[in-house]
């Protein structure tokens, strides 16, 4: 749940925002996932949404508002000053759709992505949360992430604990049609100067040009990537 502030009221809309941006919600679910009385959730729910730090969609579940966007605006964030010079490289060098995704919980977020200039593309928009259960991205921050992590996603997940221990093993993960229907990815590891996994960057295209095995063809040039959003870290 995250520290505590002492400032009781303060501590409840932050439990409240964690809950709506780990997935969209509505009162009962959100008074499940926090604990919280129907009253004090509805009260401090309705103060977030006035703040547009939370708004409703058009099912009537909360999920996270623009003002977060707005208030992050003026953060610099380090991985994506790196990968504004390294991921148009990275597409260069592969001719393929390129991301980078941060693990938030469990799941993982796109944070960047570019598209080849023509062609078949695997479009992932930025800002897109995707599970933890399928495709390269999700094996490569799964393997590198803690234990309670890896309990809580491993049994739904498309792939198992032995795979895991391969990605670490050979520093690279791989998958065909596990995302999503004839899509396939190869991912790699991005770590901080301290050696910590903090990112994975991917390369993502049709099966018909990678191939059900796109691994060996493409991890050299996505290893090369990460080390260099490392150097510029």
């Amino acid at each position: 749940m995250g520290q505590d502030s002492g400032i009781g009221v303060l501590d409840k809309a932050v439990v409240v925002l964690r809950a709506v941006a780990e997935k969209p919600c509505a009162l009962a679910e959100l008074c499940e996932r926090t604990g919280l009385p129907r009253a004090t959730a509805h009260r401090l729910a309705a103060g977030l949404e006035v703040h547009r730090l939370i708004v409703r969609d058009s099912a009537g579940r909360w999920r996270p508002g623009p003002a977060l966007t707005e208030l992050s605006a003026g953060v610099a964030d380090p991985l994506l000053a790196a990968g504004a010079t390294v991921l148009p490289q990275l597409r260069e060098a592969t001719g393929e759709s390129v991301q980078l995704y941060r693990r938030d919980g469990t799941t993982r977020v796109c944070i960047a992505a570019l598209e080849p200039p023509a062609g078949l593309r695997d479009t992932v928009p930025v800002g897109s949360r995707l599970p933890m259960t399928a495709g390269s991205g999700a094996r490569v921050l799964l393997a590198y992430s803690d234990p309670a992590t890896q309990q809580a996603v491993l049994p739904t997940a498309a792939f198992t604990e032995r795979t895991l221990s391969e990605v670490r093993r050979r520093g690279w993960a791989q998958s065909a049609a596990e995302r999503e229907p004839g899509v396939a990815s190869v991912s790699v590891p991005v770590r901080d100067r301290s050696g910590a996994v903090i990112a994975a960057v991917s390369v993502s295209g049709p099966i018909d040009r990678m191939g059900r095995q796109p691994g060996p063809r493409w991890a050299a040039d996505l290893v090369a990537a990460a080390e260099e959003l490392t150097r510029r870290l």
